[in-house]
């Protein structure tokens, strides 16, 4: 993975080889009558190394989950450690500084700056963070993911599927020990899609990362060690051992009747 200037980072626990735990999750909107249970006692982890594709149906919870273990909502009730650190323990601040540090996030819409350069653009995580970004590791991050001869152009000269591997670049840079993906093939064509998925899998098996994607598609879903399907807020099913698509369409497809 490319390396940087480390300064002021924050230093990852010894032993925190799952990089997600989810205990006894619970998250609700509302109140009275008017209460949803989003997330309804999910307990789930995440281990170093290993991607996993999060699906089911409109509502089953499968985005509140995302939001919930990147920090990025607080649970009703349950915990969630990220990085070897409960999150219920930390302020606004804590929680900002270490989803900064470690975590990072690819999403359906590219969000590139577009007026910078890719090279800008991966750079722009450790400038908002106070550091000097190593050119060296920005060529890196880039060439990684099959850009070194990209770094000058600005995303509107860049395909939808090159945006999101400058996206990938960006998310990497600060080597989260986590990469949440939310639907990052939806807006791309199918050769695009397969590039970017065959990334993250090479991410997870040959770096070592945890990748945790949100998926509808169960062919993007079959590039997954493992696939999670969510139903009413609660885990209806797990198949692991890298499913192929028509299984884990079958098992939708169940699922939505039932729903």
């Amino acid at each position: 993975m490319p390396t940087h200037t480390q300064t002021a980072k924050t230093k990852r626990p010894a032993g925190a080889d799952r990089p997600v735990q989810l205990t006894d999750l619970t998250r609700r909107f509302g109140t009275g009558d008017r209460a949803v249970t989003a997330l309804d006692g999910v307990t789930l982890g995440f281990d170093a190394g290993t991607m996993t594709a999060v699906m089911g149906p409109s509502g089953s919870g499968k985005s509140t989950l995302l939001q919930c273990a990147a920090g990025l909502d607080r649970p009703t009730s349950g915990t969630v450690t990220l990085d070897g650190t409960p999150l219920d323990g930390l302020d606004e601040t804590a929680l900002t500084l270490l989803r900064r540090d470690r975590v990072g996030f690819v999403f359906q819409a590219f969000n590139l700056v577009s007026s910078l350069t890719a090279a800008q653009n991966v750079a722009l995580p450790l400038l908002l963070a106070g550091r000097r970004p190593d050119p060296a590791a920005v060529t890196a991050a880039l060439d990684q993911m099959g850009l070194a001869d990209r770094a000058a152009h600005r995303p509107s000269q860049l395909s939808g599927g090159q945006q999101q591997r400058v996206a990938l670049a960006r998310a990497l840079i600060t080597r989260p020990a986590v990469l949440f993906a939310d639907e990052p093939t939806g807006a791309l064509d199918t050769r695009s899609s397969r590039t970017v998925l065959g990334l993250l899998r090479g991410l997870a098996a040959q770096h070592g990362q945890t990748v945790v994607m949100v998926t509808h598609d169960p062919a993007a879903a079959a590039h997954a060690d493992r696939v999670v399907l969510f139903a009413d807020g609660r885990i209806a099913e797990e198949i692991p051992h890298r499913p192929d698509a028509t299984a884990v369409a079958a098992r939708m497809a169940a699922l939505e009747t039932r729903s």
